[in-house]
């Protein structure tokens, strides 16, 4: 990788080499137009095209049907906790939240401010290294909505199942989106903050059912409007125009390696290699319970906070940066998002169990 290192940050992460590669060569002069992309206007023949083709490709890589609509939306995920209950909570109205992690407990907490919200299931008291089971969820007669994040990148755990309800079903997947194949069909809205597997960050995909859209909030921001977004595609105002583009070579970057089933095997090959090598270790143990395990951040520590933070220090001056732990949690965390090529994990592993002959 010559002077690069493996990046293994939970966000903003790494990108694939051939993306930033090809970003590169088109900085100054997108395709003989003799101008940036973060130059161009978003109302330009140039820039359409670009923004079209996007925005197609994000429809057949995630097989979106026609009965959704795809958003590039500013403010990222957290944008996104209040959009969500102003389009979709309703008068007095109710919806359903587990809280699984830190990103879902703050969903929940913002939409407090515009209704009713049941807390269906938390796993607060397995300090959140725990899914809930299906059996598990008390869901209302009555909600709204049903809302859940995929992926805690924090905890390092990940839903491997899409609940059963009878409300539409939200979902953050920030950091496991375009990792595996989804059904988009069974959520109302699915979002993801693009920072982790599809572009630098500023910006949240939306795919939205386009029945749910007019039902929001009457003091319900313009810019937070699904309806409207929806109605402007997406430019209701001056799009994150580059970071648009960006997703768009990821997009192709994807296909080029196999589309999201690609990624899934991937994404099985790198987490299967740290987990069985935690699952062997004397040194090192894997932090959330085995049957929650996140297929995109591996949670790991030693039991020891000094050893912790000499791993980290040994490690990155090996070349394997950001291995640090949330500050809610400590000891360490290793995200291992599409871009991360298995050797990189590999080169991980290889150094873990020297510092485990070393410290053990």
């Amino acid at each position: 990788m010559s002077d690069r290192v493996y990046n293994f940050s939970a966000g903003p992460s790494m990108l694939p080499l051939s993306v930033l590669e090809q970003a590169a060569s088109e900085m100054t002069n997108y395709r003989g137009s003799g101008m940036s992309v973060m130059e161009m206007t978003h109302r330009g023949k140039i820039y359409q095209a670009i923004f079209d083709e996007v925005k197609a490709d994000l429809r057949r890589v995630m097989s979106v049907p026609e009965s959704h609509e795809i958003l590039f939306m500013q403010g990222g995920a957290t944008f996104q906790f209040a959009a969500v209950p102003l389009n979709l909570m309703g008068e007095n109205g109710t919806a359903d939240y587990a809280v699984t992690g830190n990103f879902a407990k703050l969903a929940a907490k913002e939409a407090k401010k515009y209704g009713n919200v049941n807390i269906v299931a938390s796993t607060e008291e397995t300090n959140n290294t725990t899914i809930p089971t299906q059996d598990e969820l008390k869901l209302s007669d009555n909600a709204s909505y049903f809302y859940y994040c995929a992926n805690n990148t924090i905890y390092g755990t990940e839903w491997n199942y899409v609940p059963e309800t009878k409300a539409p079903i939200v979902c953050d997947m920030s950091s496991n989106i375009l990792s595996k194949p989804v059904d988009v069909s069974k959520f109302g809205v699915l979002y993801a903050g693009v920072q982790k597997n599809m572009a630098p960050a500023g910006m949240a995909v939306v795919i939205i059912d386009k029945a749910l859209a007019g039902k929001e909030l009457p003091y319900t921001p313009t810019i937070m409007n699904y309806k409207t977004m929806i109605d402007k595609d997406s430019m209701y105002n001056t799009p994150p125009c580059y970071t648009i583009y960006m997703l768009g070579l990821t997009l192709k970057w994807v296909e080029e390696n196999g589309g999201v089933a690609g990624m899934e095997k991937l994404r099985n090959e790198r987490s299967s290699m740290l987990y069985n090598f935690l699952d062997e270790s004397k040194l090192f143990k894997g932090a959330a319970e085995k049957a929650a395990r996140s297929g995109m951040n591996v949670t790991f520590r030693t039991g020891n906070e000094e050893l912790d933070a000499l791993f980290v220090k040994e490690a990155t001056a090996k070349g394997f940066a950001n291995l640090k732990g949330h500050r809610n949690t400590g000891g360490m965390r290793a995200s291992i998002y599409n871009a991360m090529p298995v050797e990189g994990v590999k080169a991980l592993v290889d150094f873990m169990k020297e510092f485990e002959a070393k410290n053990g």
